[in-house]
């Protein structure tokens, strides 16, 4: 594609660290768009202005005022500007963004209108500007309004009959349940004649499927199984008619930012060169954790959500058999917050083996990097795992994980039964006995410890960068953007398929 000016790229996103971060969709939001930039891309972060931005105390500077179209009357817009590591990050404010209220919340109603609100108001921003983008790129359900509303603009808005449009599903069970309401608020109508199920022709998810130019998944494994019942969250049909529309990229990590050679958080800094210097940050944890300290008794660790979807009862249920049925002795710690019936599951655990257990219900990066650094192995087994961020950052530090073969856990983790070509442990089905039955091959291969010293080097030099998703990611603009600008792409409201009703 031929430009007068850098590829422009709107990237909207709910939340980006270090603003703000509730999730792994933080990670991407913080570290995606400064890697577009680093291949060559002109990227304009957008995100709302959240409560817990202003109470940070950022120097933000007004950058413009409009409204938007609402079925009461226009609603002002406000959009602020920040500047973070010499990028400027564009934050947008206004009625249905109260300071008071959280990045989510448990009202769908009240979600649906903030996130409707923030989709229209960054999308106006960009012609209010005068910054016309060459794509589109919306994040899960909170902003594919922006692509719906871009779909149903384009054929007649000389402003933006050249944009392409790319939605990256990061979590799909995450519909936008109770959207509906607030799609018509700001006239948004609910498709008709599409090929979507008819539940969800006024849902913001499913209407940014229909719309997108292209999506993205967020790995190969899961952009395959979504096409199926069991993960397609009711949509796996009208998915399978998008298929050659769909591409799976693997999101990355901050290879700086998670770096045992430089972390600052663990006892000693150390390479695949210098594995033996990451003995110290077993020690280390072990008397952190007060456990005894034992250097060849492994040490497992689970860093998650407390939720079912990660297989957290899975994990409860392998520790409890393992131990009472091990005649080695083996330690473990439980990192995360969530589902209380979880954690006090966990903590329940370690009242019954207060010599082996230890959990922490609580979110903790820096004590996540210590266990990252001392820890043998990662647990893993989630029920379905789109991406997975903590398998990568875990081998990046030498701690093997032992995962469930699904979504981006496949696709990241090499397990060939060869300690000269694995990077980890997979099994196929989501109970604690197949968890078991892998746990217990890994553990014969750590008593085999120069085998175990291979896997360790081949996992971290494993390249996890987000320069390799962002440079796949530009590719992709590319071609979308020509695809548009030749009128070639496929127009989702004109569609000769019958409508989907399984």
């Amino acid at each position: 594609m031929t430009s007068k000016h850098p590829f422009r790229v709107l990237f909207l996103v709910s939340e980006a660290d270090p603003l703000v971060k509730v999730g792994g969709l933080g990670d991407v939001g913080g570290s995606l768009p400064p890697a577009l930039r680093a291949v060559g891309a002109e990227v304009r972060l957008i995100i709302p202005l959240h409560g817990a931005i202003r109470q940070a105390g950022l120097d933000l500077q007004p950058f413009a005022n409009f409204h938007i179209h609402h079925k009461d009357g226009p609603m002002p817009v406000e959009v602020f500007t920040a500047t973070l590591h010499g990028d400027t990050i564009y934050l947008v404010a206004g009625p249905p963004i109260p300071p008071e209220a959280p990045v989510y919340s448990s009202d769908n109603n009240a979600d649906a209108h903030k996130y409707t609100f923030f989709s229209l108001a960054a999308l106006e921003l960009a012609r209010q500007t005068d910054w016309r983008p060459d794509i589109l790129h919306a994040n899960d359900w909170h902003t594919s309004p922006a692509v719906y509303a871009l779909a149903l603009k384009r054929p007649a808005d000389a402003f933006f009959n050249h944009t392409a449009s790319l939605l990256t599903i990061h979590n799909l069970p995450y519909l936008g349940v109770g959207s509906d309401m607030a799609l018509a608020d700001f006239g948004l109508p609910p498709a008709h004649a599409s090929h979507l199920p008819q539940w969800a022709n006024h849902m913001a998810l499913p209407l940014g499927l229909l719309a997108a130019d292209h999506l993205v998944i967020v790995s190969r494994g899961y952009a395959q199984e979504i096409l199926t019942p069991e993960f397609g969250s009711g949509l796996h049909a009208f998915l399978q008619t998008r298929a050659d529309s769909i591409s799976g990229i693997l999101n990355g990590i901050d290879t700086q930012r998670w770096d045992p050679a430089a972390d600052p958080a663990i006892t000693t800094n150390y390479t695949s060169a210098r594995l033996g210097k990451r003995t110290a940050n077993k020690a280390a944890l072990q008397a952190e954790l007060h456990l005894k300290a034992d250097p060849r008794c492994p040490l497992l660790a689970m860093i998650t959500r407390m939720d079912y979807q990660k297989g957290v009862d899975l994990v409860l249920e392998m520790l409890r058999q393992l131990i009472l049925n091990r005649q080695q002795p083996i330690q473990a710690v439980i990192l995360g917050k969530g589902l209380a019936e979880l954690e006090d599951a966990s903590r329940q655990l370690e009242k019954d083996f207060p010599d082996q257990i230890r959990t922490v219900m609580a979110y903790d990066e820096r004590l996540s990097r210590r266990i990252y650094a001392g820890a043998d192995a990662l647990l893993m087994p989630s029920r379905y795992e789109p991406c997975g961020l903590a398998q990568m950052i875990a081998m990046r530090y030498g701690c093997i994980p032992i995962a469930r073969s699904t979504g981006g856990l496949s696709d990241t983790i090499q397990d060939q039964d060869d300690p000269h070509a694995n990077t980890g442990f997979l099994f196929k089905e989501a109970t604690s006995a197949s968890l078991a039955l892998t746990t217990e091959r890994a553990l014969q291969v750590y008593n085999r410890p120069q085998d175990w010293r291979l896997i360790q080097k081949r996992a971290m030099q494993q390249n996890f960068s987000w320069q390799r998703s962002a440079k796949e990611y530009l590719v992709l603009y590319q071609k979308l953007a020509e695809q548009v600008l030749n009128g070639s792409q496929v127009d989702p409201f004109h569609s000769s398929r019958e409508t989907v009703t399984e």
